[in-house]
């Protein structure tokens, strides 16, 4: 206390100044480390998604050449045939991310569906070779989806969590980020695994 008395007015200024400088120094650092993390947190979430793009337009490209082939052995049913290309069309319609889900999840049952009433009512459609590959490769293209929707959901988990914890929810506030819905499945029929019978 009597060196502190001991300085000059102007010494004591400068001290206060570096003070309030370093205070300042450390905010801005942690502000920046606080907004870049949540910006890395963002592009992992955005990645994340764009894989399940690429997997959910692998299966949606798939679609038409699966309900042509079971239309040679089932023309009376048109009206599955509709609803599988309506649901189709809302998939690629859809404005928000959530919507794109929704439509995404709405189509996988559709196609659940029809996979298994079209191997129930038309057994000579089983040695159909088209329709087998056609087959593989959903299934194949389904399994991809499982992974890739796990691998979203962790990131959207972790961009959630980011966003809302103290003290990185300030700069999130200011960066305007939102909650991000999972990709879940909402009904129990949706949960079982479909019944694929040779």
């Amino acid at each position: 206390m009597n060196m502190l008395c001991a300085l000059k007015p102007w010494a004591i200024g400068v001290i206060i100044g570096a003070v309030v400088l370093v205070i300042i120094i450390v905010l801005v650092a942690w502000y920046i480390s606080m907004k870049n993390s949540l910006i890395r947190t963002v592009n992992r979430t955005d990645e994340s998604w764009s894989t399940i793009d690429v997997y959910l337009k692998k299966r949606y490209d798939l679609i038409p050449n699966l309900v042509n082939v079971v239309k040679g052995y089932a023309k009376h049913e048109e009206g599955t045939f509709t609803k599988v290309a309506e649901l189709r069309s809302a998939v690629a319609n859809a404005a928000t991310q959530t919507e794109r889900i929704e439509a995404e999840k709405q189509l996988g049952s559709a196609l659940t569906t029809f996979m298994n009433m079209t191997v129930e009512r038309y057994p000579d459609l089983k040695a159909n070779t088209n329709f087998l590959d056609l087959q593989n490769q959903l299934k194949s293209i389904e399994g991809e989806l499982v992974q890739a929707r796990k691998y979203y959901n962790g990131n959207v988990r972790a961009y959630n969590d980011i966003i809302m914890v103290f003290p990185t929810s300030i700069p999130a506030r200011k960066m305007r980020l939102e909650k991000r819905p999972y990709f879940e499945l909402d009904s129990a029929e949706e949960r079982k695994a479909p019944v694929v019978q040779f």
